[in-house]
C-alpha cells in the first residue's frame, strides 16, 4: 500500500493513540519473527491498518520490549496473533509487488532502487505466498489486469481503480466468519479504490512530467497536472463516494475495542488525506504527522 491510511492521531484520546502505537509495533515485531529484519523495514500506517481490521476486536496480550527503534525504552506491542500474522504475510506480498511495479515504471537506472529492495525482500515474499498462495494469486492476476490497462493508456480511471480494489479485497478471504468475510470484503474493497486514486492524484505532476499512465488525468484531461476547478470538484465527489461506501461496510460490523479508532480513521482521517492529496499539500503534511509521532515517544 502506499502510506495514505493515516488515523488522525493528534486528535485522538491518549489511550486510542496508544492502542494504534501497540499495533504497529506488534505488526513490526511480527514481520521480524515471520521473516527476518529486512521484513520489518516494509512496515507502514496502511499495513496496521489492514492488521487492526483483521484482527477480532477483543483484548489482546501486550508485551513490552526494546527494539532497534527504541533501544534504551521499553515499548509495548500486541503479541502476534492468526490476524497479526496474516496481515504480515499479506504486507509483504503487496510490499514486493509495489516494488516489482516500481521496477516496471522505471528505466534501468531510476529503477535500481526498486530492483535492489525487491531482491532483498524476495525470500520473504517467496514465504509469504507459499502461506498465502490463494493471496499472491489474486494479487497478480489484478496487478496484470492493471499492467495490461496502463499498456493500452485506458482513460477510464474507473477501470483501473476497480482491479486495484478488487486486490484489496482479497485480503479478507481467508476469514472464517462469511458474514465478517463479505464485510471486510466490501470495506477493504472501497478502500482499495480510494486509495488508488488518491495515489494516482497525488502523482498527477511527476506523471505528467515523465509520462507514465495514469487514469485520472487522462479521464479529466489533465495534460500539465493541473487541476481546473470543475475537475477537481468531481473528483473530491469521487474519493468522498468510496470513504461512504467503506463507512456503510464498516457500520454492519462491530470492532470492538477498535471501533472509535477504525471510525476517526475513515471519518475524519481519509477525508484530510484526501483533502491535503487536492490541495497539492499531502507530502507537507505527512511529515508533520511523523514529527507529531515522533513527539509522543
Amino acid at each position: 500500500m502506499f502510506g495514505y491510511v493515516l488515523p488522525p492521531l493528534g486528535e485522538l484520546p491518549q489511550e486510542e493513540a496508544e492502542r494504534f502505537r501497540r499495533a504497529y509495533c506488534g505488526l513490526c515485531h511480527t514481520l521480524g519473527r515471520r521473516y527476518g529484519p529486512a521484513a520489518r523495514f516494509i512496515l507502514n500506517y496502511d499495513f496496521t491498518f489492514l492488521a487492526i481490521l483483521l484482527s477480532e476486536g477483543g483484548p489482546r496480550a501486550v508485551d513490552s520490549r526494546r527494539c532497534f527503534a527504541s533501544p534504551l525504552k521499553k515499548r509495548e506491542f500486541l503479541e502476534p496473533d492468526s490476524a497479526m500474522e496474516l496481515a504480515a504475510d499479506e504486507s509483504v506480498i503487496l510490499a514486493y509487488w509495489q516494488l516489482r511495479d516500481g521496477v516496471a515504471d522505471h528505466d534501468w537506472l531510476h529503477g535500481l532502487k526498486y530492483r535492489s529492495l525487491s531482491a532483498v525482500l524476495e525470500p520473504a515474499y517467496r514465504k509469504a505466498a507459499a502461506a498465502r498462495h490463494g493471496f499472491d494469486r489474486r494479487t497478480r492476476e489484478q496487478l496484470a489486469l492493471l499492467g495490461a490497462l496502463e499498456l493500452e493508456k485506458c482513460p477510464s480511471m474507473d477501470r483501473a481503480a476497480d482491479a486495484f480494489a478488487a486486490l484489496l479485497g482479497a485480503a479478507a478471504e481467508e476469514l472464517e466468519d462469511p458474514v465478517r468475510r463479505r464485510v471486510l470484503g466490501q470495506l477493504l474493497y472501497h478502500l482499495g479504490r480510494w486509495v488508488y486514486l488518491v495515489d494516482a492524484a497525488d502523482d498527477l505532476k511527476k506523471d505528467a512530467e515523465s509520462g507514465n499512465y495514469n487514469p485520472v488525468a487522462l479521464r479529466f484531461g489533465l495534460e500539465d497536472g493541473a487541476w481546473t476547478a470543475e475537475s477537481r470538484h468531481e473528483f473530491a465527489q469521487t474519493l468522498d463516494h468510496s470513504i461512504h461506501m467503506c463507512a456503510t461496510a464498516f457500520e454492519l460490523w462491530d470492532f470492538g475495542e477498535w471501533q472509535p479508532l477504525l471510525e476517526r480513521t475513515l471519518y475524519t482521517g481519509l477525508f484530510h488525506v484526501g483533502k491535503a492529496v487536492l490541495d497539492g499539500t499531502f507530502r507537507r503534511r505527512r511529515h508533520a504527522w511523523d514529527e507529531r509521532k515522533k513527539d509522543k515517544d
